[in-house]
This record gives C-alpha cells, sequence and structure tokens, in this order.
C-alpha cells in the first residue's frame, strides 16, 4: 500500500505478529515472525520484547548469513540490552553459529542517522512492558521567511555569498510508528500527534472488547481514537495490529462507521496480508 508516496509492506495482527516495513527507505520494524521482505532490510527497529514483535529477530539474522548479505542493525530499548544479548548467547550455543549482527540499543533523547539521510529518534509509549515507538525525521536547510520576498536575480546573488544566514534547518516528522501503546501517547507526544504519516496500533474495535479491557492489556481502542480526533494533526493515519476477532469487511465497516468526518478522510487500515 502507498500512503503520501510511501510504499508500507509488512503484516500486522494483534497478538500474532506484526513487521512493518518501508522497503524504499530501507528500514523495517519489529518482526515477529521471519519475512522474505524482513531478511532484505539491513536495517529493524523494535518497539517491545513480547514474542509478536521480536520473536522472527534470530532467523532474521540467520538468513542473512546464509545469503551472505552484509550483518543485521538492531535497534533496541535500552532497557532490552542485556536480554537481547543474552537471547543471542543462548542461541549461539545451541546452533553453532556466530549470528552476526549490530545491535544499537537507544531511549528517548537519543538519535540515529539513517543511510537514506533520515534521522531515527525513538519516543516513549506506554505499554505492559518496556515500550518505545520510533519517529523518522528529515532534515532540510529551506530559505528564511524574510527573505522569500526578493526578486530571483537579489536572491541568487545573495545565496552565494551569504547562504547559511539566509536559511534555517527545519526538521520535519516524515514518519512515526506507536508500536503497541496507550491511548496516552497520543496525548503526550507531539511528534506523534504531528507526524505526516502514523501507524498507530488499534487492537480493539467495538464492545466485543470494551475500552476498559482493552486498557488493561496496554492497548488502543477504535472508541478511544474517536474520542481525541481534534488531536491528531498528522496528513495520514494507518491503523494497525488490529485483532483477529475482526474480519476485513468488520474492520472496514466499524471504522466507515465510526471514525468522524474530520478524521475519516485520512485514515487507512493496515490489511497488508489480512484474510
Amino acid at each position: 500500500m502507498r500512503v503520501l508516496g510511501v510504499e508500507i509492506g509488512g503484516l500486522s495482527i494483534g497478538g500474532i505478529e506484526t513487521f512493518i516495513d518501508l522497503p524504499e527507505w530501507k528500514v523495517g520494524f519489529d518482526l515477529g515472525r521471519v519475512r522474505e521482505a524482513a531478511v532484505q532490510r539491513p536495517l529493524l527497529c523494535f518497539t517491545h520484547a513480547h514474542v509478536d514483535h521480536l520473536g522472527g529477530v534470530v532467523s532474521h539474522a540467520a538468513l542473512r548469513h546464509l545469503r551472505r548479505v552484509e550483518p543485521p542493525t538492531y535497534v533496541i530499548p535500552r532497557e532490552n540490552e542485556a536480554a537481547f544479548a543474552a537471547l543471542f548467547a543462548a542461541w549461539r550455543e545451541l546452533d553453532r553459529s556466530t549470528l552476526e549482527h549490530r545491535v544499537v540499543p537507544l531511549a528517548p533523547g537519543d538519535e540515529f542517522p539513517l543511510p537514506n539521510k533520515l534521522l531515527l529518534r525513538p519516543f516513549r509509549s506506554p505499554h505492559r512492558v518496556a515500550t518505545q515507538g520510533y519517529a523518522l525525521w528529515s532534515r532540510k536547510r529551506k530559505l528564511r521567511p524574510e527573505f522569500a520576498e526578493l526578486p530571483q536575480s537579489e536572491l541568487d546573488r545573495r545565496m552565494r555569498t551569504h547562504a547559511a544566514e539566509m536559511t534555517e534547518l527545519v526538521e520535519t516528522p516524515e514518519f512515526a510508528f506507536s508500536g503497541d501503546t496507550l491511548i496516552e501517547l497520543v496525548e503526550r507526544e507531539e511528534v506523534v500527534r504531528r507526524a505526516r504519516i502514523l501507524v498507530l496500533e488499534c487492537t480493539f474495535l467495538d464492545e466485543r472488547v470494551s475500552v476498559a479491557e482493552c486498557r488493561s492489556k496496554g492497548h488502543t481502542h477504535l472508541d478511544e481514537i474517536v474520542e481525541r480526533a481534534e488531536l491528531f494533526l498528522n496528513e495520514a493515519l494507518v491503523l494497525s495490529h488490529f485483532s483477529l476477532r475482526y474480519t476485513r469487511n468488520e474492520v472496514l465497516e466499524l471504522l466507515d462507521r465510526k471514525l468522524p468526518p474530520s478524521l475519516k478522510p485520512r485514515v487507512t487500515p493496515f490489511l497488508e496480508g489480512w484474510r
């Protein structure tokens, strides 16, 4: 699927597996089960250590070695660094292989420059275990507003010698992925509200699971999104991580019925690979 010109692939089913793939930017988020598209990604960013989000990581490293491509880089929450190392140590002992990879532990406040010139910055997502979402930021120099009315010839002349003074560095959150989270994330994190594309979990959609029960599981309910529709400034909101309680048609029908007019045109359900 394409959203605002950005290709988004993968699969996300609540409690089963999640893999969010940005093939053109060569980065993926989470990996519940190893997938062919994921093996092609040299960089995976993990939000938390639940099996449906992390379970494919060892197979990913092994398959990249088998394909004789560069060892992968894994961005993980800093809290998981020791346990992540122990996981690979156990598999190395069991498998008698090196399972080469690079680990980049990050926490909110850190940033990691990507080969595609975007900046990766984590933010805290409230869930049942240590969890962080990620935002991809672009950084560009733009003309300062006070010079916008200059004739083109004069602008070109000044820019040749004073470009640094006439421009400013502008950062834009191009994409954000929440990971598993409570709705409070949207209230707390400005980047989540402002990202051009936001991929937000929406595990439960109707009364089959109440808002209270949904919250007890550390997830977000569609009713909570509807109640906060005015907070979403995103150009596009991709809802993901739906429970298998719902069929594809039920997801589409419930979103169509419940979303307010102010939000509905910007919402796309992530139903890639869905039954």
